[in-house]
């Protein structure tokens, strides 16, 4: 080959090379995925190729099937392939939409644009879960009242499910057993297990349980240890354990033991239980331990005395969703350490005398959607003290205070700002929060900056007193404080200051939705275990 053929044909590679490269930024659309869907929410995975630029955008529109008219949901977010801690997820756009009615079918209607090329309209469809219930075809077995060891238990089908319970008198076991166990409902009974590492109920390997409406003392709840259980649905129970509320207990390093519930794998909800008294409360699994960890729902908990986690929503991949949770007097509010792509969705929860944070956003997390929380707590008020990316806060409300004279765990309360929002990553957005402190001077940060200069439509310096009726500022923390109240007074501040997302607060009071976890007047959610 000659020297001019040799040039021209290096010229052509880098011509194509060229051509390849900048390709990139259009989008190629691949398959679409409705996985595991939950009795009240869906989730849309839309994989895809190329967008480096990360421009495109999946508009959402949804309906119940025979209905004319769509809604609007949220949009979908952009999440690049990425890798952390030995974990891997794929380039694609992904999320939730909410609040959908139980064992429906829905028609999801999505508009990917993308102004680099491969725009496309396509429509889906996808059922939510029934609510599991008790008919005519289940195989019901009545236990014996009194004291028992252990409940070894058998499989049922989906249409002959297995019940277990005890209608005349009290059933108390040491465990139930529900490893590889497919269709059993564990309802109404009680178990007591308060040895060392004692846990009540086991699901490891389980498919399709229910445990409801269950009295558990232990210190390990209700676990599902690998291979995890799928689509189990754990709700109105009342769980108890044995940490107390002292500096001494507080943090991951503090004299405190167990877990409230604890799972990892696909689709299970975990709803409407009274959690009180563990190092975590409700937890998702770590590291080794993980498995599939999408699609789980965490919603109207009451979450009491953690000395730890709260709700411990650690390495989630996509569309966990953790939202209308009460949580009083916990070390932490929410962990997502890390989120792994995401979007991993923190919506309205009302969080009340924390120490370290009411987010734990840590080991580099990725994706996670924070939107209408309050937080009121000593410290840092609406903080993220590492390094995180992708990160989305809207309409939260946050008052921090002093760090007080007393080191409450090892990793203290943080800098005493309405703010405290470190290294957020040049893909993160924040805007409409609101933020304030109690007793300590102003001060409020995200990254670098300070909080007006990143937050266009944010609400600067709020007060405890003019926001909140009859509120005491948890200052000491300790000892244990009543819940209170978080809704806004009328003619506050944040009332009417948060921006409207669609299919999140569609239905607002006033001009415009309000900051936090509630709007004004509106009735308080249920929380904790519903008469059955």
């Amino acid at each position: 080959m000659t020297h001019s053929i040799k040039y021209l044909y290096l010229l052509a590679l880098v011509l194509v090379a060229g051509i390849e490269t900048a390709a990139q930024d259009h989008t190629i659309p691949g398959e679409i995925a409705t996985p595991f869907p939950t009795l009240i929410n869906l989730a849309v995975e839309w994989s895809i190729q190329g967008d480096d630029n990360q421009n495109g955008i999946v508009e959402v529109q949804y309906r119940e099937k025979g209905n004319k008219a769509w809604k609007k949901g949220m949009p979908l977010f952009r999440v690049p392939a990425g890798e952390n801690i030995g974990f891997t997820w794929n380039n694609k756009h992904s999320g939730s939409i909410f609040d959908l009615k139980p064992d429906t079918d829905y028609e999801i209607r999505l508009g990917l644009m993308d102004p680099d090329g491969g725009s496309e309209e396509r429509t889906v469809k996808a059922r939510t879960r029934p609510v599991p219930h008790i008919d005519n075809n289940a195989e019901i077995i009545e236990l014996k009242a009194g004291t028992h060891d252990t409940l070894f238990t058998k499989s049922g089908t989906a249409m002959r499910p297995v019940v277990y319970r005890c209608l005349k008198g009290k059933a108390v076991y040491n465990f139930i057993d529900l490893r590889n166990r497919h269709w059993v409902f564990i309802e109404g009974l009680t178990v007591i297990n308060l040895n060392e590492k004692g846990i009540g109920i086991q699901l490891d390997g389980s498919d399709n349980c229910v445990i409801k409406g269950c009295t558990i003392d232990a210190i390990y709840g209700i676990v599902a240890y690998l291979p995890g259980a799928t689509n189990c649905y754990i709700c109105d129970n009342v769980i108890t354990g044995i940490c107390g509320w002292t500096s001494k207990t507080m943090g991951s390093n503090g004299d405190n033991i167990g877990e409230g519930i604890q799972l990892t794998g696909p689709g299970n909800v975990i709803c409407y239980n009274r959690v009180t008294g563990f190092r975590d409360c409700i937890s998702t699994m770590e590291d080794s331990h993980v498995a599939d960890q999408i699609c789980i729902d965490i919603y109207n908990n009451d979450i009491y005395r953690a000395a730890d986690d709260a709700i411990e929503a650690d390495f989630c991949f996509s569309n966990c969703r953790i939202f209308r949770n009460r949580i009083t007097n916990c070390y932490i509010g929410l962990s997502s350490q890390p989120g792994l792509g995401g979007p991993n969705y923190f919506i309205r929860n009302a969080m009340y005398n924390l120490i370290n944070g009411g987010l734990k956003l840590h080991r580099y997390s990725q994706g996670d959607v924070i939107l209408h929380n309050t937080m009121i707590k000593i410290g840092r008020g609406l903080g993220g003290n590492t390094p995180m990316d992708y990160a989305w806060f809207r309409n939260n409300l946050a008052i921090g205070g002093p760090t007080t004279d007393v080191e409450w765990g090892r990793w203290g309360v943080g800098n005493p700002w309405a703010a405290d929002i470190r290294e957020p990553g040049v893909h993160s957005s924040f805007d409409y929060d609101a933020v304030g402190v109690y007793d300590t001077p102003y001060i409020a940060k995200i990254g670098d900056r300070d909080f007006r200069e990143v937050e266009k439509h944010g609400v600067e310096r709020i007060q405890l007193d003019d926001i909140f009726n009859d509120m005491e500022f948890p200052n000491p923390p300790v000892p244990e404080r009543d819940v209170p109240d978080l809704r806004p007074k009328a003619g506050s501040r944040v009332v009417d200051a948060a921006v409207i997302i669609p299919n999140i607060n569609d239905n607002y009071k006033g001009l415009a939705p309000d900051c936090g976890a509630y709007e004004e007047g509106q009735d308080l959610p249920h929380y904790g275990p519903r008469t059955l």
